[in-house]
């Protein structure tokens, strides 16, 4: 099980991936609140994604985000460092991300 500094890490990581590739990200009409919950730990985090990228990563829940994303602390670091298919956890159920279906569309682009 990984910490939650780990998992807030993980986090900064994809923040500054997503701000490095926001000159092609840029043109994706993304501009929704964010909570990324970790089942096993009990925490969570949250943020904001605007045109590609994620900013105002804190520490908590936002109840009223507009996408959740829900995962144990193993399986989102291996969804930060690549080694875990978006796709594949979500099928699996090892992962849960609510959102509407065209969000959902636009998401598929930045991961």
């Amino acid at each position: 099980m990984a910490s939650v500094d780990e998992c807030r890490q993980a986090l900064r990581e994809l923040a500054e991936r997503l701000d490095r590739h926001a000159h092609v990200q840029g043109r994706i009409d993304l501009d929704r609140t964010l909570a990324c919950r970790i089942t096993d730990l009990d925490t969570a985090f949250h943020g904001r994604l605007e045109g590609g990228r994620l900013v105002d990563l804190a520490d908590g829940d936002d109840p009223k985000a507009k996408i959740a994303l829900s995962a144990n602390s193993d399986d989102l670091i291996a969804l930060v460092h690549g080694q875990l298919d978006i796709t594949r956890a979500v099928t699996a159920r090892r992962v849960s991300v609510k959102a509407n279906p065209f969000d959902l569309m636009k998401l598929r682009k930045l991961l």
